[in-house]
């Protein structure tokens, strides 16, 4: 017995490092995902221009484009202020709120990252969301509803969930790619709105093709933005998890924040509606998201346990196709299925 359990405890740290290892593969995989998801759109982007110079010889055109990607320059680089005005949020300083910092502190430490500012967004729903430049202007923030309905360790999960979208670099990636969108729902409306005139004349149904074109380039670049969105709140859950935050915790986290946006009303739902995508979930789902978690607090505990956690691990998640296709326009992953992701994972 003696024999064996020594030789068990000496191969105890290769299966540790296995997994260490493919998890490194794993977020590698993410990373190269959204990099090849961002050359891809910028691909389309420079499709479009090459049939926009080729069909109409168009040579004011490409500083239109010029003027459109100095915009949306700016507007990236405006884009902290304008969460911050959005969500009226206040920085506070270590001795405003020693257990936020600390938390915020100890999750930035096992996630060998830059300890971001803190801060508290002004609004009753409760949520968080990091925001920033990069991973040196890093901001998490939790809105003063979240401290009101969760524990410690619930929070703290959620903290470590923003902490790896910052970690993961996705905060910046998604920013840029959430631009190309943009400039082809302008090329659209400059074509189909702006494009008559001279211009019109000469090129007779080729300016209203193209703006055509260029609609359809905007609905697929958004789909595939909105497919970015979705992975990475799978990846920024397992990085909560791989940071020592228990899964039920997070688990029970996401229920409570659902139930708590439901309580919320019209109008403070519609002030977020801009932001919601830097959210942990969105809160304008939060009725139709009811209906499905109410199944897994069997025992109306108000939290899910370990135990709550593990029969949904087995059970077979079966979206009706009305809730595919909220998921399929969504920002966020169908919650249901979120959570049974959750429950699959373990603190190593």
């Amino acid at each position: 017995m003696r024999a064996g359990g020594e030789s068990n405890e000496k191969n105890r740290p290769f299966p540790i490092i296995l997994e260490i290892i493919q998890e490194e593969i794993k977020m590698w995989a993410f990373q190269m995902r959204m990099w090849l998801l961002l050359g891809a759109l910028f691909a389309i982007i420079y499709a479009m221009i090459v049939m926009i110079g080729t069909a109409m010889g168009l040579g004011s055109f490409y500083s239109y484009l010029v003027i459109s990607f100095v915009m949306m320059f700016i507007q990236f680089m405006i884009g902290p202020k304008i969460v911050e005005w959005t969500m009226r949020v206040r920085y506070i300083k270590r001795d405003e709120d020693p257990a936020l910092f600390g938390m915020i502190e100890d999750q930035a430490r096992r996630a060998d990252m830059p300890m971001p500012r803190v801060c508290v967004a002004q609004i009753g729903i409760p949520n968080a969301f990091a925001f920033g430049r990069g991973i040196r202007d890093g901001r998490v923030c939790v809105t003063e509803g979240i401290r009101r309905l969760l524990s410690q360790d619930e929070l703290k999960a959620v903290i470590g969930h923003e902490i790896t979208h910052l970690k993961n670099r996705d905060v910046i990636t998604i920013t840029l790619l959430s631009v190309i969108p943009m400039i082809m729902y302008r090329v659209a409306w400059h074509f189909l709105f702006y494009g008559g005139g001279r211009r019109r004349e000469h090129s007779g149904g080729n300016t209203a093709f193209i703006g055509l074109a260029a609609f359809l380039f905007y609905f697929v670049t958004n789909l595939l933005v909105l497919y970015a969105s979705r992975i990475r709140e799978y990846f920024a859950d397992e990085g909560s998890v791989r940071l020592g935050n228990r899964p039920e915790a997070l688990a029970t986290a996401l229920y409570k924040l659902v139930y708590g946006a439901a309580r919320m009303d019209k109008a403070s739902l519609k002030e977020t509606e801009g932001i919601k995508a830097f959210f942990i979930n969105d809160p304008s789902k939060a009725l139709s998201e009811i209906r499905e978690l109410s199944q897994l607090d069997m025992d109306r505990s108000g939290t899910i346990d370990p135990e709550e956690l593990a029969r949904l691990r087995s059970k077979q998640v079966r979206l009706e196709f009305g809730d595919k296709l909220l998921e399929f326009l969504s920002t966020h992953p169908n919650m249901l299925k979120r959570i049974q992701h959750l429950s699959g994972l373990q603190i190593h």
